[in-house]
């Protein structure tokens, strides 16, 4: 259920954020928050995220819509790691959603948070943008823990068999010259 919540809240807040701009500022405006940092803006964008992929609005929508299918289709998998994975996962696709619903309102992507620092000018986006970088950095992350944890649990299970492998048995005959020795320990 969580889950289902967080898909709900991002692509609402996405959209909300997205309607808000689209009626308050014109197409290509902008409006000052914190000057020399930060600019709503009202852009919009054929490419994927951060301009990437610019004019190709309808191949972006179909992967989207592919991708999105999969991961309904697959969910049990998608959705099956801990808490943190399964809400990295809704992140992902409530921004899936976000920007499909875009593409197929409008033909492009509504982007709104203008950051520059200096004469750097960080391509423009939106919630769903934030959302998918954010769940997808968290489920890496996630994934990186979760993998390493699991290595370090089987090298302490192999050092455990090892060691019961190389301490001798009580009551066990042990060879005494090296020629004694089956082909396994040599």
């Amino acid at each position: 259920m969580p889950v289902l919540i967080v898909i709900c809240v991002i692509t609402f807040l996405d959209q909300l954020t997205k309607a808000l701009i689209s009626r308050h500022l014109s197409h290509h405006d902008t409006m000052s928050v914190i000057s020399g940092f930060f600019n709503l803006a009202h852009v919009h964008n054929t490419g994927a995220a951060f301009s990437m992929f610019h004019g190709s609005n309808m191949p972006l929508a179909i992967f989207s819509a592919v991708i999105l299918t999969a991961m309904i289709i697959f969910r049990k998998r998608f959705f099956s790691g801990s808490l943190a994975q399964r809400l990295a996962i809704a992140m992902v696709t409530a921004g899936i959603i976000g920007n499909l619903m875009d593409r197929v309102k409008f033909a492009s992507v509504v982007d709104i948070f203008d950051f520059y620092f200096g004469n750097y000018h960080f391509p423009t986006f939106n919630i769903a943008d934030s959302s998918i970088c954010i769940g997808v950095t968290i489920y890496v992350i996630c994934n990186f823990f979760e993998y390493h944890s699991n290595a370090a649990v089987v090298t302490d299970r192999r050092a455990g068999a090892a060691k019961e492998t190389a301490a001798p048995q009580a009551g066990a005959e042990q060879p005494c010259c090296p020629d004694q020795r089956t082909g396994d320990e040599q």
